[in-house]
């Protein structure tokens, strides 16, 4: 049970490790791209490729007649990762060993559904995959195994998201081989990861320096984030922390060190609207922008 690209290592690895998978539950098809075509999420393309029967409900939480055929299908075990659908207590207890979640993070550190961005903003040194027999609550199931990972003063989420996909899957079939003894969560230190909107990528100058640098690590490759220039988005897609003072925004040399609240950053690679992303020496030669020039928030 998985949507993105983050949940098709698993299903990869149970299919090799000879697990008998009776079914893939996805999100359903959604129009996608300029001429808005049904397309099928990573998981659904996936399971399709691997001639795996799909099934596609567009809710679970009152639909008694998923609950049955959920039941029917008479599984020892629901692999679960980052699905996208609530499921409701019929189908957390249908499975003899109930419903594995792959979770990206050091339970109870961050839960909610965007663990991985939410480390990388708040500057943890390290998160990872815990697998979780799920429950009623949101991300409250007691654990069964958890590995953790560094992260680095460059470490995006695009490299961790795939860092932590091959992990779940490894450490998945290991839960299911060796049935380790659930251990319940502690009752300090959760923290909730919100899912993340486009707004969350706006970044605001007035931040720290190395906030606004977490924040365009964090947010790599989605939800993006961006500042304006001549009154339209600028993506601002690399930085780093820089020395230099000055107001928010405001850009203080040829190389666009931009300051913040406290400290300056300098951007290292940019895209402009329609344009392709390019490094800022790149930039500056199409669009010079003058010591003193101010990016909006």
């Amino acid at each position: 049970m998985g949507s993105p690209d983050f949940a098709v290592p698993a299903l990869r690895a149970l299919v090799d490790a000879g697990h008998e998978i009776v079914a893939v539950y996805c999100q359903p098809p959604r129009p996608a791209g300029r001429g808005q075509a049904l397309r099928r999420c990573p998981v659904h393309a996936a399971a399709d490729a691997l001639g795996l029967p799909v099934r596609t409900p567009e809710r679970l939480k009152r639909d008694a007649a998923a609950h049955a055929a959920f039941a029917d299908l008479g599984l020892d075990a629901a692999v679960v990762a980052a699905y996208g659908l609530i499921l409701p207590p019929a189908m957390l207890d249908a499975p003899l060993r109930g419903c594995l979640n792959i979770h990206a993070s050091l339970l109870p550190r961050w839960r909610g559904a965007a663990p991985i961005q939410a480390a990388i903003l708040a500057g943890d040194a390290e998160t990872g995959i815990t697998i979780m027999r799920m429950d009623a609550g949101l991300d409250t199931g007691p654990m069964l195994l958890a590995e953790a990972v560094p992260i680095g003063p460059r470490t995006t989420a695009a490299a961790l998201h795939d860092a932590l996909a091959g992990i779940g899957a490894r450490l998945v079939l290991r839960a299911l081989e060796e049935d380790p003894a659930p251990r319940p969560q502690p009752e300090a230190g959760s923290t909730y990861a919100p899912k993340l909107a486009r707004e969350d990528g706006r970044i605001d100058w007035s931040r720290e320096a190395a906030f606004v640098e977490r924040q365009v690590r964090a947010l790599n490759p989605w939800p993006g984030t961006f500042t304006t220039w001549a009154g339209a988005p600028l993506k601002v897609l690399d930085c780093v922390p820089a020395e230099g003072e000055a107001a928010p925004g405001t850009v203080l040399d040829a190389q666009l060190t931009i300051g913040c609240g406290v400290g300056a950053v300098r951007l290292l690679r940019v895209q402009a609207p329609g344009g392709a992303a390019m490094d800022a020496a790149a930039f500056l030669r199409g669009h010079p922008l003058p010591a003193g020039s101010v990016l909006g928030g």
